[in-house]
Parts: C-alpha cells; structure tokens; sequence
C-alpha cells in the first residue's frame, strides 16, 4: 500500500466579505446580534425573486454545500468554531469569541482534492482538534479511506499532528488515525483519550520494531502533545467507550473467519467498577427477559451502567444494564411502531439526556426534565423550525448550542443562556438560501400492489394546487436506511424548478422495525423496486403527475432502484437519474473482494436469480426512458465501473443516455461546483426527455 502522510492545513488570513459581514454583526449587543451575512443574502435572495434567476443561479444557490458543516461550542461557551464549505471541494475553519466581541477569524483552510476537514472540537479554550478524512489509492490502485487527527490553537498557531506517523517498517497501511474517546480525562482540562491504532513492523535490523497490533487506547496531553497508553492494544478492537471520568469502560470487538474476513459478529465486553478484567455481555437479561443482544453505546460511571439496544417486540429499544449485575437491565424507552434510532447526548462527558426515533417526524424523548421543559419553550420561540436539536454545551451545560430548522428552513444556529434564558441568533446553516420561498413536505401513504400502506413524503412547489405536475419519484440510498421530515436541498432544487417530488421508504428502509427491514434490498429487491413503482403509480391515480412526465432519480441504492424501475417497468418512468448508482450485485460482491468486509458482502447478496435478475446492466436492451448517470472516481461505495458500465452498455444497445464523472470526489460528490454542475445537467436532462 502507498504511504499517506499528514495533510498539513494552512493558515489563511481573514478576507472575505461574508466574514467581514459577520465581524460587524458580532459586534453589536443585541440579543440577536449574529448571523453570518444574512443581511446581505437577504438582499441579494430578493433580487434574484424580483430580477428573476438562470437555471445556473439557482442550481448554484441549492448546490451549494452548507455554510456551517460542522459546529462546535468552547468550554467556557464564550467561543464558538465552525467549519465552512470554501469554493469547490475546500473547506475553512472559523473561530469566533463572543465574549470578547471579536471579528471572526479564519484560521485554517484545507484544500486537499482527496480530503475534507470533517469536524472539529474544543480540547480546552485555546485549543481545538480537528479530523481530516480522505480516500487514497494503494499501490494496486484499490481505494484506500483513512483519516488523521491534529490540534490548532485558537489564533491558527502551532498545528501539531495527533496521529502517529506510520513507520517505514510499517507491515500495513494505518488507514485510522484515531478517534476521540473522551475529554477531561478526570476532570482535567486538555486531557482526552483517543484510539490509536498499532500497526505490526519489520524487525529486520532493529530491536526496536514495534511487534503489537490493533486497536488501543491513548491519554493524551493536547497542550504539548505529551502521551501514554491507558488501554493496550487488541487486534480484534473496534470501538471503546469511556465514563464521564474518561475511565474505558466497554470494548467492542469484531468477529473474523480464518482467512481474516469479517464474519458480521460483534462481541460487546465490559469492566465492572474497579476493576481491570473484560467480560462479555452475554447473559443480559432486562426486565426479566434475556435478551438476545445488548449493543452498549454509552456509559454512566454515577450509576455504574451501560446504555444501548436492545430487540423488543421487533423494534429497537433502549435499555438500561447495570454493570455490576447484567441480570438486572430494564427498558428505559421503546415505541411499537418505529424503531429508537440514536442517543441525545450533551456536555463534556457526553451524558446521556434522552432517546430519538421518527415518526412522520423526528422526534425526541428527553429524560432531563430541564430539558425536556427546554424544549417544549423552545418549540414555542421557533414555532416555524421544529426540529430543535442541542449540538453543544458548555462545560457547566449553563450554554447550549442548537440548531432549528425545518422542512422549508436548512436551519439557523442559536446560544441559548440559561442563566439570562436568551436565545442568540448566530448563524443560517445555508445563508443563500436564508428566505428562499420552498416547498412544503408533507407525510403521506399510499397502498402497494399486495395491499400494504407504504410511508412517504410528498413535496409540492409553493402555491401548487398538486395536479396534473411533471413528477419525480425519489427514493433514499443505503438501503438500509430512510428518508426523513426535514430540509433536503436536491428535493428542494427540484421543487423550484415545478416538480412534486414523492420520497417513499418502501419495504428494506431501516426505523421501521424488524419485519419492515426484512432482507433489505437487494435479495428482496423486487419488494422495494415494487414499491418504488407503485409510488410513480400512486402519483398518476392521483392526479398529482402528469404520466407524461413522470420521472424517477436516486442516488446511491435510490440510483439502483431508479435504474431497476426501468427493468421491471421500462413504461412507466420517462426519464431516470442515477447519481452513483449500483448497476450489476455481482459487481458489489467482486468489489469487497479487497477488503475484509467481503463475507458480509456476500451474505447480504446471496446467490440465486435475483442477482441477474436484479442488475440493470444485464437488462439494457429493455429500457425505454432516456438515463442520466452520474459518477465519481473515488466513490468506495459504489466503484465507479458500474456507471461506466452501464454508461457503455446502454449506447451498445441503442438506448439514450448521458454520462458524467467527476475526478478524485467520494461518493457524496461534496463539492459545491459539481454540484450545481450536476443539478443543472439533471435540470436540462429532464426538461428535454420530459418535454417541459
């Protein structure tokens, strides 16, 4: 494998007008003093209303990646970091003291073509970490992800890497470059524990080789960089997680066969207080019922218990294991119509404050009742952003961080001060799309062929009377996976440009519940792709689209399912969108080939005629509607030979078709100009095929 050194971020110098506009902002005193240039793409989103836009500015405006991408909260909660999208694939660092009243100061920017700056974090008030992530190619061209880790003081001064150098003797690739288990170790500011993952050396020549491997656990001093180990490395390690001490508290190991592959197994261990042996939790019983399996996510060192999921009555639950007695667990929450689907978590010690799970909505269960009341006042102040959610505390928790949004809103970004109960207004999460006039999404059903409701969404462009529309059918990638009530920005592009857009979770979308999931797509495709269809139908019965022009697009598995759509019913779609689309199983199960993971690949497909059956590059000869396809090079989720596959086989055929790649982006194609490139390709392909 070739070796990937750090990527160095640069230091850039504050310069442009949105920050100098932020500056001003944050110099006022008035409750709601910042956000970033939302005057001035107030104004500019109104003379684009009034002066009336290119299909290019306004596939710019929704392509666009966001403003704030990441965020986070200092201890103090006086400062504030965020990671901006820069121009194409770059991204910036922001810092901001509130406090002091400062101008905003842009203290690093990464440019790398095969990385992002994925997030970053508050060590202590002057120190921040930070996580570049990127997919390289080994020297026999298979791709490559990985990740490294580094520290950047609040000025942008004394960047210092977190992750080690691998080492010239080094026997592997060290794709990790490890990930924060826990701050204020012991209640010190600046100590953090953080994985390192140990990686096997040539002993040719030297005593001083490093002969373990796997996955430990270092302490770590963020002020000099000063470090010692706190769990030894296990070669079957995954994950750990710590208490609110930074004590390590949970180990999870992953099963392999004998040639070193991924079996699908996961063995979940613990630690009892005080103690320093790992047992396994496999005799958990909760609410005097064993249980099959017990997924720990989080601990509580105050009440010496393990949060995680559990199976009930088919869904999903949360519960509650006390470590000191696994026999004794109980359910805090669970629902019988969808599954529980993450943990609320805030503060340094990421304590555990409630459940979410989605409905028609997303919602969240709160166990703190200071919260929850929280909540309930803030969904009173932002009646129009519902969907509220505490990213960030200080470390008293007297500041909270939170975003709202809504389906017609991307979000805004607030401080909220417990102790004055004001609410801060500090930035638009998509500031060019700040009072963009968009489509309402609503939660709808409509019955499959053999009868059963199938849950979706149903957006309509504003002042629509919903008839007689050229229509998209949009279904979610994974697949295991769903869509969700909010603000989506490609359903939004779409609906500005006179879509109604349906978003179904056909049968093998996960939250659902266990039934719902079944065997998930591919070896039950011909259920998903049915209900799929059965959307497009829906939508004609209806009188929502015009059969003329109806539509389907997807990306990722949706891409799949808007290809396949085409096999089983080549009539019913006039035109077909597929962004990083699988094409051929078979090409999913040779891909996994060179990783470890290709076991798990291939029982998820199994074998049998629905793989040829189920891949639309077989089946070229039977499409009707004309395909766009897009595609990056460095997707390693879906290899980027199955568009250009497709591409070929369906110009071999006789069929029409458009095919565009993009060189050295991942699978989510994060980079604002491809993206309005892309959506303004999608827009003239379907006004062309559709006759609009």
């Amino acid at each position: 494998m070739n070796h990937f050194d750090f990527m160095v971020v640069g230091i850039a110098e504050t310069g442009s007008s949105s920050l100098k506009l932020l500056s001003e902002a944050l110099s006022a005193t008035a409750t709601l003093a910042l956000m970033s240039g939302l005057v001035a793409q107030q104004a500019i989103a109104q003379d684009a209303r009034e002066n009336g836009e290119s299909i290019e500015e306004v596939a710019a405006r929704y392509g666009v990646r966001a403003s704030v991408l990441d965020i986070s909260l200092s201890p103090s909660g006086n400062k504030i970091a965020w990671i901006a999208a820069g121009p194409e694939h770059s991204e910036v660092l922001n810092v901001v003291d509130l406090a002091a009243g400062g101008g905003v100061k842009q203290i690093a920017q990464n440019t790398e073509e095969i990385g992002d700056l994925s997030w970053c974090r508050w060590a202590t008030d002057e120190r921040l970490i930070c996580q570049i992530d990127g997919m390289g190619r080994g020297s026999d061209g298979v791709l490559v992800g990985f990740d490294r880790m580094f520290a950047i003081n609040y000025d942008g001064s004394d960047v210092a890497s977190l992750s080690e150098r691998g080492s010239l003797r080094a026997l592997g690739f060290n794709q990790s470059g490890g990930d924060i288990v826990a701050f204020d170790v012991a209640g010190q500011n600046g100590r953090i524990l953080m994985t390192k993952n140990y990686v096997k050396e040539r002993s040719t020549g030297t005593r001083l080789a490093n002969t373990k491997e796997g996955l430990g656990v270092d302490q770590i001093d963020v002020s000099n960089g000063r470090r010692r180990v706190a769990e030894q490395p296990d070669n079957g390690a995954i994950r750990y997680v710590a208490d609110e001490q930074g004590q390590v508290r949970v180990k999870i190991r992953a099963g392999y066969d004998a040639n070193g592959r991924l079996t699908g197994k996961f063995f979940y261990l613990f630690r009892a207080s005080g103690s320093n042996r790992w047992r396994e939790f496999d005799n958990v019983v909760v609410d005097g019922k064993s249980v099959e399996r017990f997924v720990p996510l989080a601990v509580d060192g105050r009440r010496d218990s393990a949060f995680g999921y559990i199976a009930r009555d088919g869904y999903d639950a949360l519960a509650e294991v006390p470590l000191s007695d696994p026999t004794a667990g109980s359910v805090m929450f669970a629902r019988d119509d969808v599954d529980v689907d993450g943990l609320i978590r805030i503060g340094r010690q990421r304590r555990v404050v409630g459940v979410s799970y989605a409905t028609e909505k997303r919602s969240v269960a709160y166990f703190d009742e200071e919260l929850k009341k929280l909540s309930e006042d803030l969904g009173k102040a932002l009646p129009n952003q519902p969907l509220i959610n505490i990213v960030g505390a200080s470390a008293d928790e007297s500041k909270l961080l939170i975003i709202a949004s809504s389906d017609t809103d991307p979000g805004t970004v607030y401080l909220y001060d417990k102790g004055s109960r004001q609410l801060e207004q500090l930035l638009a999460m998509r500031q060019f799309l700040v009072d963009q006039l968009m489509g309402p999404m609503k939660p709808v059903s409509f019955p499959a062929a053999d009868g059963t409701e199938i849950p979706g969404y149903l957006t309509l462009p504003p002042g629509s009377d919903g008839k007689n529309l050229p229509a998209i059918v949009l279904p979610h990638g994974g697949p295991a996976a769903r869509d969700y009530w909010g603000f989506d920005w490609i359903v939004q592009f779409l609906v500005a440009r006179g879509y109604a857009v349906l978003q179904p979770n056909y049968r093998g979308s996960a939250g659902y519940g266990e039934d719902w999931f079944g065997k998930n797509g591919y070896q039950a495709w011909d259920v998903a792709i049915g209900d799929v269809n059965d959307a497009g139908r829906w939508l004609v019965s209806e009188g929502i689209a015009n059969p003329d022009q109806l539509a389907i697009a997807g990306w990722s598995y949706g891409g799949y399912a808007a290809l396949q759509s085409q096999v089983v019913a080549p009539d019913l779609y006039k035109a077909v969108v597929a962004i990083a689309p699988v094409t051929d199983l078979n090409y999913l199960r040779s891909d996994a080939r060179a990783y470890t993971s290709s076991r798990i690949r291939d029982e998820q497909l199994g074998d049998g005629p629905h793989i040829a059956a189920g891949s639309p590059l077989r089946h070229a000869e039977k499409f009707n509607a004309p395909v766009a396809l897009f595609h990056a090079t460095r997707d390693v989720n879906v290899e980027v030979r199955h568009s250009r596959a497709m591409a070929d086989r369906l110009k071999d055929a006789g069929k029409r078709v458009q095919y565009s790649e993009y060189d050295d982006l991942q699978h989510n194609l994060d980079d604002s100009k491809v993206r309005t490139e892309m959506l303004t390709k999608i827009d003239a392909f379907l006004t062309e095929a559709l006759g609009r």
